[in-house]
């Protein structure tokens, strides 16, 4: 049992990587940045659509996308005056996809 608990001990992250994460799902916690997302995951979109989509006015939608941008979990890029907003990278599509399939397996 020793052999077990040592084996564990050594293979566990550090407790930086172990905040960092936590603080990941805190991101993900959060109805309104979690919409925004899934939403991310179909489609890049601007900052009035993403609005129209999650029902929020453009500032708040901006101050959630500030979060998911501060998390790297979102990108955007300027195309003329609107900026247009799209998932970080596969990870993070992997993530939500992951999570609801595991959702809709247990309903």
């Amino acid at each position: 049992m020793e052999d077990i608990v040592k084996k564990v001990t050594e293979e566990m992250p550090d407790d930086d990587l172990v905040l960092d994460l936590a603080e990941l799902y805190k991101v993900f916690g959060d109805s309104t940045r979690l919409k925004i997302l899934v939403a991310l995951k179909y489609e890049e979109l601007g900052v009035s659509d993403i609005s129209k989509i999650v029902n929020m006015s453009i500032s708040a939608v901006s101050h959630q996308l500030r979060v998911l941008r501060q998390m790297n979990l979102v990108r955007f890029q300027r195309k003329g005056k609107e900026i247009y907003y799209s998932l970080a990278d596969e990870h993070v599509e992997k993530i939500i996809s992951i999570g609801m399939d595991h959702i809709e397996e247990e309903r």
